[in-house]
């Protein structure tokens, strides 16, 4: 574009068409598109949302040159918006499709221990943590302008490819808008940015205390309460949690008379198969199938045959790698470097096809590869 003269103008609806072409070019191409979707005028109504724009609003450098942003937002601009550790992606529609990262440092772990400190024995739920469901001293706690969650100017960095001189463009403004609503459905990935766990600071003693109170049942806690505090997956098939299950015993086995050795060599058809099983005893033991490889034990080893990588790579094809494993999905997710609640989403796609981008891919088959 030319120095000394504008850009010209584009309107909303020209731009959500093209914005539209090229998100579903980027789809083709593997990439899982996440756009931002707002229901109403309101950018934010949790907790964990109101506070981001909030605090970004507090800074008298950000609170001039938000504003920019909120109509971008609110005209559905953020056409993807991925946040990760340490760092938010995002594609906005103005002119043209402009990329836009910011990177934000990761919470000082001083910092955390005191928050954590802090908290101490005052959160026991996970819900109640993600659903900002806190008393106050918390909330002043973990929204503390210079001691809490949110990061300070400082702490980012913003870049955006459009040819707008300014240290936060619109397009810059507008993902930053852009957090504060993806963190109404998603507010646990404020700690995935700020890289700390935000399981530590729910006090596990209280939250079995307050659930034991409530007179909930054993199996009441096992299908929601630890679910909820420890923020595991229970096991996915259906249970009817009003049911009261027994407390399993223990059996102790049988004891198994030994077998007397024979004192003279047997001979006939009995004794032939059974010296043929003895001949072959310790080559093939067993063999283990799961959707991904063979594990063959010969000669008491195990032989390793793979399978190839799923194409294409469908939700159900991802549970069952996983489950093949014995993992949950927040450890599975944690071996190509994604959260629980991503993996949760693929294997909700069952046979379709799951869009990625291509550096999940990679991780994804040498995950395949390497076990």
């Amino acid at each position: 574009m030319s120095y000394y003269s504008w850009a010209p103008y584009v309107t909303v609806a020209e731009r959500r068409a093209k914005a539209q072409k090229q998100m579903e070019k980027l789809k083709k191409k593997g990439v899982k598109v996440q756009p931002v979707q707002l229901s109403g005028r309101k950018i934010a109504a949790s907790f964990w949302g109101k506070g981001w724009c909030d605090h970004m609003e507090s800074f008298s450098d950000y609170a001039n040159r938000l504003p920019r942003g909120r109509s971008y937002v609110r005209n559905g601009s953020v056409c993807h918006l991925e946040i990760k550790g340490g760092q938010i992606e995002a594609i906005v529609s103005g002119s043209e499709l402009y990329k836009v990262a910011i990177t934000i440092n990761p919470l000082k772990a001083t910092k955390w221990e005191s928050v954590k400190h802090s908290c101490s024995g005052r959160i026991g739920s996970l819900i109640d943590l993600l659903r900002g469901k806190l008393d106050r001293g918390v909330m002043e706690v973990v929204t503390d302008r210079k001691e809490g969650l949110f990061p300070l100017p400082g702490e980012m960095k913003f870049n955006c490819d459009c040819p707008d001189w300014a240290g936060m463009c619109k397009h810059v403004a507008a993902v930053l808008y852009g957090v504060g609503a993806r963190l109404d459905d998603s507010p646990e990935m404020l700690f995935v940015l700020r890289g700390v766990n935000h399981e530590e600071l729910v006090d596990i003693t209280v939250a079995i205390t307050d659930t034991a109170k409530a007179g909930t049942s054993r199996r009441r806690i096992v299908s929601s309460g630890i679910a909820d505090v420890f923020g595991i997956e229970i096991a996915e098939s259906a249970v009817d949690p009003s049911v009261e299950l027994p407390v399993p015993t223990v059996m102790k086995p049988k004891p198994v008379k030994p077998i007397k050795p024979l004192t003279k060599a047997p001979t006939g058809p009995t004794a032939d198969r059974r010296n043929r099983s003895e001949a072959t005893e310790g080559k093939t033991k067993a063999v283990v199938k799961n959707p991904r490889v063979d594990k063959v034990k010969v000669n008491g080893e195990a032989v390793m045959e793979s399978f190839p990588f799923p194409e294409p790579l469908t939700g159900d094809a991802i549970r069952a790698w996983r489950l093949s494993l014995g993992e949950t999905q927040a450890k599975f997710a944690a071996r190509i470097n994604v959260t629980g609640s991503t993996v949760s989403q693929w294997e909700k796609k069952g046979r379709t096809e799951v869009g990625m981008f291509s550096e999940t891919f990679t991780l994804l088959r040498k995950a395949w590869k390497n076990n």
